[in-house]
């Protein structure tokens, strides 16, 4: 575990750190950087006193779905997939209020949370939520988005806002891009590139990455495309398959492994670009991440799950806090089963073993309706 908080702890300072050599020529932007990582110092304090006060780790990053409406149908969408977004957000569950998600985060500032991952459906639907979220000052919210939205309004938000962090999903290239999420997403995907680039703003791009397009997007063609854009952020997401028939695509440990390899590289030749990669090497790590490890999963209306690959929940944070979360039984079961030996062939752990995290669910409902007949 020590090694582990030490790792987290190594990569955000390394985050900081390039995003402050990133914005030395833009006084504003530089000033931000170096305010947040002074804080983030402070927040790594406080993760450490609220780990030995109230015997929990806190981990230094969250992912939110923060809306349930989306304005496109991608192939494989997690997010239809699990129930949290659709076209119409009719058939998807309730959302919290912008009041309950800042309360949210507050906690989260004060627990020493640093990132908070925003997502959705997407999340430019709605700027109620982000303008709420973005008073938090304490937190970096990278916030996906498929970029279509990206007009003179949201240029404005993210320009008056710096705390919250415009990254553009796409597939690759226009080919790549569009077969997955529709005809025109890439051509306005870049467009709000170019157009975040020109107003100077800070913004990265997320790329799904499977076993059909890790050489491609990894390379240096490809990056090569991105850094002209103006790009300084690139988030790579692993792909979870929760399609039939498309399992060949997801990545195994010797991808993981091959493609954590080139990213090292690439940080050495791009040193204007962060470079992410989830979930990651979870087996050089130790394990799964997720379940408060490294982060969790906050869904629409609330629910503490384990990741958005992993929709289960016994606890809600806008009931109960985030701290009481971090200490739910699924969680408490989930990182004692990863410490007990889980296999490991490569992607989400998760999704690997999600009968398993079926079982523990229903074995809680069993003992709940027990303990009420009792």
């Amino acid at each position: 575990m020590e090694e582990l908080k030490e790792y987290m702890s190594n990569s955000i300072r390394r985050i900081m750190g390039r995003a402050y050599s990133n914005m030395l020529s833009a006084p504003r932007e530089a000033h931000f950087a170096f305010r947040m990582k002074r804080l983030f110092e402070h927040s790594e304090k406080c993760r450490q006193a609220v780990a030995e006060k109230a015997g929990v780790e806190v981990p230094p990053f969250l992912i939110s779905s923060v809306s349930t409406t989306c304005n496109l149908d991608c192939k494989g969408c997690y997010a239809r997939k699990n129930g949290i977004a659709s076209k119409s957000g009719k058939q998807a569950r309730k959302t919290l209020t912008p009041a309950q998600w800042r309360s949210i985060f507050e906690e989260a500032a004060t627990l020493g949370v640093n990132f908070s991952l925003i997502a959705g459906g997407e999340p430019l639907m709605r700027r109620d939520l982000l303008e709420s979220i973005a008073e938090v000052k304490e937190m970096i919210f990278p916030v996906f988005t498929n970029g279509t939205l990206m007009k003179e309004e949201m240029l404005s938000f993210f320009d008056k806002n710096l705390n919250m962090v415009p990254v553009i999903s796409i597939e690759g290239q226009k080919t790549e891009t569009d077969e997955r999420r529709g005809s025109g997403v890439y051509a306005n995907a870049t467009k709000a590139m170019k157009s975040l680039s020109t107003h100077g703003l800070f913004f990265g791009t997320s790329i799904t990455v499977t076993t059909e397009n890790l050489e491609y997007v990894t390379s240096r063609e490809f990056l090569d495309q991105l850094h002209k854009m103006g790009c300084k952020l690139v988030f790579y997401v692993e792909y979870v398959p929760i399609e039939e028939k498309t399992e060949h695509l997801a990545l195994k440990d010797e991808h993981v492994e091959r493609m954590e390899r080139i990213l090292e590289k690439r940080r050495s030749e791009y040193e204007r670009i962060i470079f992410l990669s989830f979930p990651g090497d979870e087996k050089a790590l130790g394990g799964c991440l997720a379940s408060g490890r490294g982060f969790f999963h906050i869904g629409p209306d609330g629910s503490a799950e384990p990741c958005p690959f992993s929709p289960y929940s016994d606890s809600n944070v806008a009931q109960q806090g985030l701290l009481a979360s971090l200490k739910s039984p699924l969680f408490k079961a989930l990182r004692d089963m990863r410490d007990s030996g889980w296999s490991h062939t490569g992607g989400c752990t998760l999704y690997e073993h999600r009968e398993e995290v079926e079982n523990i669910i229903k074995q809680q409902k069993r003992d709940e309706n027990s303990n009420q007949i009792s």
